[in-house]
């Protein structure tokens, strides 16, 4: 379909006039050339102008069609490639700098701002920036990004993209460390778990209260340097004061301040030999606590009570339960965002922007509508 056509017949779905079609004309063919179509999951042959004339289809009524279109004109956070490689860039030169030389001025007892006038502590940031480890949670972590955007400053051996390592890679990153900075001994001193996007918490660290016991990306980070530091003997991986350092490029305001509390609350059963000494968090940016639909304040209540009517069951599974919510018309774990990420839109948004349904008769005699996304989204877990 050609984006004329496509103009064409949203301008019949939504009845607008003359006037309006010109004006909004001018509006979507804007955002879908300076954004939207640049969504990476879109079906062949279609961007943005044909998926949201199909995605309005679903609604019956004008006044509906007339909410889902407002609601998508004025609502929906749109993160594209250029920013997101934006807090990729910032990642380094604002977070993890900054923790090195602040590190460096407590070990020598100097103010931070003297570190790089002083030849010793110059020394020893340089020697701690070897000794920082970066590991990817998912390929959201966009490693080879950091690593590009940082040629000359970190070293290749020293990222790697994923938390589940063999024995024989943590020999060899073990061995290039040693190599780079002179000392066989050497052992890494900070490590950063990255990944894109944190919008519950939840998938990185939450407590089963069937098992009785904690779960998430943290814990099985924990047990694969646990079984890599059995195989490994004698030969440790990290210092005895080593530091975990878990950045996510964006955040929640919720999950800003969940992850704390959960990682606090989980720090005694994490509190094993080895462990890390201190767990920190941070984010290249933190959304506004106001952003999800259901806040204090927002005036989204039309489009919340098309995420009841137009909803299919069949979008729940085991892995959303996880979060908490059985219900999933505000998103995995509620988190009622209107958030799209430019390579997938994350199942914390609600669910008419992402799920992909063909409705039918669910459990208890329900006909389920069929659910067409505005921004369809790759499954991890089918």
């Amino acid at each position: 379909m050609n984006e004329d056509l496509g103009l064409r017949i949203l301008s019949e779905i939504m009845q607008w006039s003359d006037d309006e079609a010109r004006k909004e004309f001018r509006w979507l063919r804007l955002m879908a050339r300076l954004k939207y179509d640049g969504y990476r999951d879109f079906q062949a042959g279609m961007r943005f102008i044909e998926s949201l004339a199909t995605w309005l289809q679903q609604f019956s009524t004008a006044d509906q069609r007339k909410t889902a279109y407002e609601f998508a004109r004025n609502a929906i956070v749109y993160v594209g490639p250029s920013e997101m490689q934006r807090l990729v860039e910032q990642m380094y030169p604002k977070f993890v700098r900054d923790r090195l030389v602040r590190m460096v001025a407590n070990e020598i007892g100097i103010p931070p701002y003297r570190v790089h006038a002083d030849a010793d502590a110059r020394a020893a940031v340089e020697r701690l920036r070897r000794q920082t480890l970066f590991m990817g949670l998912s390929d959201g972590a966009r490693i080879d990004g950091l690593r590009h955007s940082n040629v000359g400053v970190l070293n290749n051996e020293q990222m790697v993209v994923s938390t589940q390592l063999d024995t024989e890679k943590w020999q060899d990153l073990l061995s290039q460390l040693g190599e780079a900075v002179g000392d066989p001994d050497a052992r890494f001193r900070l490590v950063y778990l990255i990944d894109d996007f944190m919008g519950s918490g939840s998938s990185f660290l939450r407590y089963n209260e069937e098992k009785k016991k904690w779960s998430g990306k943290l814990k099985k980070f924990k047990e694969s340097i646990v079984h890599a530091q059995a195989q490994l003997a004698d030969q440790k991986i990290f210092s005895d004061d080593w530091q975990l350092c878990v950045h996510h490029y964006i955040g929640t305001h919720a999950a800003s301040q969940t992850a704390i509390e959960r990682e606090q609350e989980a720090r005694s059963s994490f509190q094993t030999e080895g462990w890390a000494s201190e767990v920190h968090f941070s984010f290249g940016t933190i959304l506004p606590e106001n952003l999800p639909i259901n806040a204090p304040g927002n005036n989204f209540g039309d489009f919340i009570e098309l995420t009841n009517i137009y909803y299919d069951p069949a979008i729940r599974t085991k892995h959303t339960d996880v979060g908490g919510v059985t219900h999933l018309g505000l998103g995995y774990a509620g988190c009622a965002l209107p958030l799209v990420l430019d390579h997938n839109t994350p199942n914390n948004s609600v669910a008419l922007l992402w799920a992909e349904t063909e409705g039918g008769e669910r459990e208890g005699g329900l006909t389920a509508p069929p659910m067409s996304p505005l921004f369809r989204r790759r499954q991890r877990h089918v």
